[in-house]
């Protein structure tokens, strides 16, 4: 059993900068990878990108945001990063972060434990 939250959201204007935070409830959080997501409206759900479990070492990143955003995790936190930059109109949505142990049920949108999400709107 492990719960999410997002935080961070909200307004910001086209190339500004966001940092989403997904905090993980659990004594055994380094053993998770966890993902970012993101659903436009009239879209469908997309992958951002996501971190191994452990140290973090390995990150994948989606093309669309590829140079822009970054992965990273504080274990000691419980805690995984979403560090948004150049944001882009297009870059507004809502933003879920997940998380499961088997890292391809991550990257595949399988995986066991998601939050409630946390909205990003980016202004012209």
């Amino acid at each position: 059993q492990v719960q999410l939250a997002e935080s961070g959201g909200g307004l910001v204007q086209a190339g500004g900068s966001l940092r989403l935070s997904c905090a993980a409830s659990g004594r055994t959080f380094d053993s998770y990878a966890v993902g970012w997501f993101r659903q436009a409206p009239g879209k469908e759900r997309e992958v951002v990108g996501a971190i191994i479990k452990g140290s973090g070492y390995g990150t994948y990143i989606a093309d669309s945001v590829k140079g822009r955003f970054t992965i990273s995790r504080d274990n000691t936190k419980n805690t995984v990063y979403l560090q948004m930059n150049s944001l882009k109109l297009e870059d507004t949505a809502v933003y879920y972060c997940a998380a499961d142990q088997v890292f391809p049920r991550v990257t595949s949108g399988r995986a066991a434990y998601w939050g409630q999400g946390t909205q990003v709107t980016v202004s012209s």
